[in-house]
């Protein structure tokens, strides 16, 4: 059994050992035209996707249908270190990004997969970890290798690695999402869920996106709009069958 390491990220190979070991699967499996991050010893299929869930949408739903159980590993930073390192390899400064994350920043990736939430054949875990993200310095300012960078800069982006996994957050089930709701009245508005959340200390500000998290919420049909009053809509949960 081998790993193919092409167009993989340290991160996420690292991920793939782990579980590998712990499903007792195989990596790389070639099949029902698909190849597998993981298939568990059980026949389950495990995808692990450190950015673009929506990517794997297609594959996941017909992976399902063609009667599997598939399992998406998601890993978000919560703390971020940068380890810059010169043309030879040899490292110039480590420092700690000023950027923190946590499990609030799924719901801009839940965007791609909302019709797998209420799937019983899908789960998603989550994993809170802290990483390393690799760059090296550059001779003259370049642009990033995708594009998307505003600005040159003298460095380039070439990995990540992953430090520790400091929490893991299972959901297979809808009251594993709706638990990330903070206490709400039963009608509430996007100001409302807003203001919870800002209350929260442990959720850093940029995580706070309440729009976004009820676009999800109610794509799924998690939650429901009852009414708008004074240009803002409210919404309920809708109770489960």
């Amino acid at each position: 059994m081998g790993f193919s390491t092409l167009n993989e990220s340290n991160l996420h190979n690292s991920l793939k050992i782990l579980y590998q070991e712990i499903y007792e699967g195989q990596t790389e499996v070639e099949q029902d035209g698909h190849i597998y991050d993981i298939v568990t010893k059980n026949g389950n299929i495990i995808e692990i996707q450190t950015k673009n869930l929506a990517k794997l949408l297609p594959k996941i739903l017909d992976t399902i249908e063609k009667g599997h159980n598939v399992k998406l590993v998601h890993p978000v930073p919560v703390t971020t270190r940068i380890e810059l390192k010169d043309e030879n390899g040899k490292i110039i400064s480590r420092r700690k990004s000023p950027k923190k994350g946590c499990i609030y920043d799924i719901f801009r990736e839940l965007t791609g997969i909302y019709p797998l939430i209420t799937n019983p054949h899908f789960s998603l875990e989550v994993l809170e970890i802290e990483m390393t993200e690799e760059r090296v310095k550059t001779s003259n300012p370049v642009q990033s290798k995708n594009g998307r960078r505003r600005f040159r800069r003298d460095w380039l982006k070439t990995g990540k690695r992953l430090d520790s996994i400091i929490n893991t957050r299972r959901f297979s089930k809808v009251e594993d999402y709706l638990a990330l709701l903070p206490p709400l009245p039963e009608n509430f508005c996007a100001k409302d869920l807003k203001n919870e959340m800002t209350a929260i200390k442990e959720i850093p500000r940029r995580s706070i996106n309440a729009h976004l998290i009820i676009w999800v919420l109610s794509h799924a049909a998690l939650i429901e709009q009852t009414e708008i009053k004074n240009k803002s809509k409210y919404y309920r949960i809708v109770k489960q069958s």
